[in-house]
């Protein structure tokens, strides 16, 4: 059915079941009222490790399967060791203004020509099936609160519904179908992929079985093998050399198992099989209803610890894809609320403990070669992953990222020795399952040594949410030895005596005005990074003990940083000299890291470069591929401009796919963020930005409703996570606070800052420098202006700020002061 056809399948719906179309009762739901014509129209379950896309094909069923750690190659690295012997000379030509012949140096003599492994789909389960081929009343959903993709239709007289799932306690895929009338389930069942695999079946099973491509040079040694057992309520299960018939049954279970060889990165030594059956055994002696119990009580245990509520209109009662169509001149704010915690949906779905973090598709891919090969992209998108993990109450699913920054922390030290000579550990702006930390895809960009510099914040994100001592104790070697490479590496520039790191990159972006090529020393991003790490670490050192030596080096260090510069049209300087142009657009703009996500500039705290960090956002325009307008939503919500930040939003659910066939940054059907093409970043990054319009805890306390929208005049939030270990649950009306709950889970001073006064037992004016630890402004060097600079105060809004003397485990309940 096309979908201008969805009025009259309400009505059917209606009709036929006498209740409230399902949208209305659960909002928590992507649904649709014809299948899937694409890959980016079909919806995706997950477990962490196994991924599935569900077409919902009443004919032709196509279920689209991933396994996390089937990537092409094998164990290896990608180190240039004739790096070393080269590093003083590319220096010395960016230090003397020869910055096209440094990245041709570097080109010739850094780079390895092994540019990473591709994430590669396992391949497809197809359901093909008898009779009819025309269908009505149909319907398909994903209810993303109970992660169950469900389709729906009638054919033939007889009404069909089947449903899919991954379990993550039972590690495997569901997929149940069910008919109203006995007997009327008949279909062929086939595996397949898009690269060599080998089809057969085993015990009334399909069993697919494939090695990893080989890639420059690297040859390929991963192993999958799929199996897919069917259960049938009476009918009959006929087998065939490589594929199943099911003819006449009343209803059906598939048991889908997936495994690979993969033990870790340097290890392959798994038996795939043994594994698959494992799952497979053990699922089908448990039984379906069992499973799905499990797997609902499981993901409802992570899913529901935050809820938002903005309020609704009729526009919930469209489809999703029509209301994505209409969402930039509708009234719509309900989907704001499904899209961000549809967010949340795919990091539960895609980032597990036990499995490998979501990379550039999530866990979703249906090619053997898909966009930037499905890898971890670390100068900006593996981050903008984990960006809603701690603030959306989902800490746990940070394991995976914090496993790969420990296993990186070993292949880098590999990399800082062999490359350069240097001592601790180095990554650089790409990586795979195989942790290689070598510069990959040209000097342009690659060649920026700051990977490791940007993982290891999160890290820290995790400790400043948690307070955990023992966590921040045991991954201390790892962030040493992150400084240890800086301490060896950072040289001192020509000009001014700073320390900096050369060559390196501001990512992606190149100074256009001045010179076509990127490599530069003491690019601003890389001076913010660093004074995190350095300053950060320090903090964990003393918490360790008997760091004294290091503490001094890192504070000595600190000192010979460059400050933060504004330029000649009031800019924040991208690279150390004046090169900004007033007219580059361009989607990175990482010199803004200072602003989001570290906490560098503050609108309180040093207004200059606030207003010189508005500026450069504005010059940039909000146009912008799907991930950079998630950042930028981060960016506006810190410039406290929620109307700005809504109007990214509304950038961000817009229809990627436009009636000509092009596409552009925005939104696919299935909700998923388009670069273009898919990439699962944009995704995450708008959902931690509307969390950063509600609720801020990076300068000093805790921001309440720091950038609400105008239109947002009314909504409840649940569940948000406050550095300090501190959770919130704040109801909102006219645009002002009504209630604040608190729970504090490490006691300590709860500092609230609110552009409405406040009430509340305990609740006193705030007096001085906030007391909790969490909570330090970060001591950043005064920057430079330039002479030629205008700069603008910044207009704030008053704020009024208070504490609040907490106790561990207790809860507080703050009102506006009416």
């Amino acid at each position: 059915m096309k979908r201008f056809a969805y009025l009259i399948w309400i009505t059917l719906f209606l009709v036929s079941c006498g209740t409230k179309e399902p949208q209305m009762v659960n909002n928590l739901k992507l649904w649709y009222t014809s299948p899937a014509d694409q890959w980016v129209e079909a919806l995706p379950v997950g477990n962490g490790r196994l991924g599935a896309m569900i077409y919902g094909d009443p004919v032709n069923e196509i279920i689209q399967l991933n396994e996390n750690t089937f990537y092409g190659g094998s164990p290896h690295h990608n180190n240039n060791p004739v790096a070393k012997q080269n590093l003083e000379k590319v220096r010395e030509m960016i230090f003397t203004g020869k910055y096209e012949e440094a990245e041709q140096l570097i080109n010739e003599t850094f780079l390895s020509g092994k540019n990473g492994m591709p994430y590669q789909t396992i391949g497809n389960l197809k359901l093909n099936f008898e009779g009819d081929t025309t269908f009505t009343n149909y319907y398909r959903e994903l209810d993303i609160q109970n992660a169950i993709a469900t389709t729906k239709y009638t054919r033939g007289g007889v009404s069909y519904t089947s449903e899919v799932f991954s379990s993550f306690p039972d590690q495997v895929i569901i997929v149940t179908l069910k008919a109203n009338q006995p007997g009327s389930i008949s279909f062929t069942a086939t595996m397949d992929r898009p690269a060599d695999s080998e089809v057969k079946v085993e015990d009334n099973q399909l069993v697919m079985t494939a090695t990893s491509t080989s890639v420059e040079g690297v040859p390929g040694k991963a192993r999958f093998e799929s199996r897919a057992q069917f259960e049938t309520r009476s009918g009959a299960l006929e087998a065939s050399e490589n594929s199943l018939q099911v003819s006449d049954a009343d209803e059906v279970t598939i048991y889908i198992s997936i495994a690979t060889n993969f033990v870790n990165y340097q290890d392959i030594s798994a038996n795939e099989s043994e594994r698959a059956v494992s799952y497979l055994e053990k699922a089908v002696a448990k039984g379906f209803d069992q499973i799905k119990q499990n797997h609902i009580r499981d993901y409802k245990e992570l899913f529901n610890r935050v809820s938002l509520d903005l309020g609704q209109t009729d526009s919930v009662k469209n489809p999703t894809d029509v209301r994505i169509d209409n969402f930039a001149r509708a009234n719509d704010p309900q989907l704001v609320s499904l899209y961000f915690q549809f967010g949340r949906y795919l990091l539960i779905s895609s980032s597990r403990p036990g499995s490998q973090p979501a990379n550039l598709q999530g866990i979703w891919t249906d090619q053997i070669y898909p966009p930037w090969d499905g890898k971890y992209t670390i100068n900006i998108n593996t981050e903008m992953n984990y960006w809603p993990s701690e603030v959306t109450n989902l800490s746990e699913l940070n394991e995976p990222l914090i496993q790969m920054v420990k296993e990186l922390s070993k292949t880098g030290s590999r990399t800082a020795q062999e490359m350069y000579g240097a001592d601790g550990w180095v990554v650089h702006h790409n990586t795979d399952l195989w942790r290689m930390a070598g510069p990959i895809d040209g000097a342009f960009w690659g060649q920026w040594p700051m990977g490791g510099a940007w993982l290891a914040q999160h890290l820290f994100y995790k400790y400043e949410f948690s307070g955990d001592e023992e966590f921040i104790k045991s991954v201390f070697p790892v962030l040493k030895e992150a400084c240890r490479f800086y301490l060896d590496f950072l040289v001192e520039e020509p000009e001014h005596g700073w320390m900096v790191v050369v060559p390196s990159v501001s990512p992606e972006n190149a100074p256009k005005l001045v010179h076509e090529s990127s490599v530069a020393a003491g690019t601003t991003m890389d001076n913010q990074l660093l004074f995190d790490l350095f300053t950060k670490t320090i903090d964990a050192a003393k918490l360790v003990g008997n760091e004294k030596e290091l503490i001094g080096e890192l504070e000595a260090m600190l000192t010979n940083l460059p400050p933060m510069q504004i330029g000649s049209w009031g800019q924040l300087q991208e690279w150390m000299q004046d090169w900004d142009n007033p007219k580059d657009g361009h989607r990175h703009i990482s010199h803004l890291y200072g602003l989001y996500p570290s906490n560098q500039i503050s609108p309180y705290h040093n207004p200059k470069l606030f207003a010189a960090a508005k500026t450069t956002l504005e010059s940039r325009g909000d146009e912008s591929t799907g991930w950079s307008m998630g950042w930028k939503v981060n960016f506006w919500a810190r410039l406290l401009d929620g109307n700005h930040a809504l109007k990214l939003i509304q950038d961000q659910l817009s229809p990627s796919i436009l009636p000509n066939g092009e596409q552009r940054g925005g939104t696919y059907p299935n909700l998923f963020d388009a670069h273009p093409p898919f990439q699962i970043d944009g995704n995450f990054g708008c959902t931690a930005g509307i969390a950063e319009m509600l609720v801020q805890s990076h300068d000093g306390a805790i921001q309440i409703l720091p950038a609400l929208p105008d239109s947002w005049e009314s909504g409840e939030i649940t569940g948000l996570r406050a550095r300090g270990g501190f959770e919130l649950d704040i109801s909102w009306k006219e645009n002002q606070p009504e209630e604040i709950r608190i729970i504090s889970s490490l006691g300590g001073n709860c500092r609230l800052r609110s552009y409405t006064p406040l009430n509340g037992d305990g609740l006193t004016e705030a007096d001085g420098s906030n007391t909790n630890e969490f909570f330090q402004i970060p001591a950043i060097k005064t920057p430079l202006i330039s002479d030629q600079a205008t700069l603008k105060e910044p207009e704030l809004k008053e704020v009024y700020e208070y504490d609040l003397a907490t106790s561990a485990g207790q809860k507080y309940v703050i009102s506006r002061l009416k």
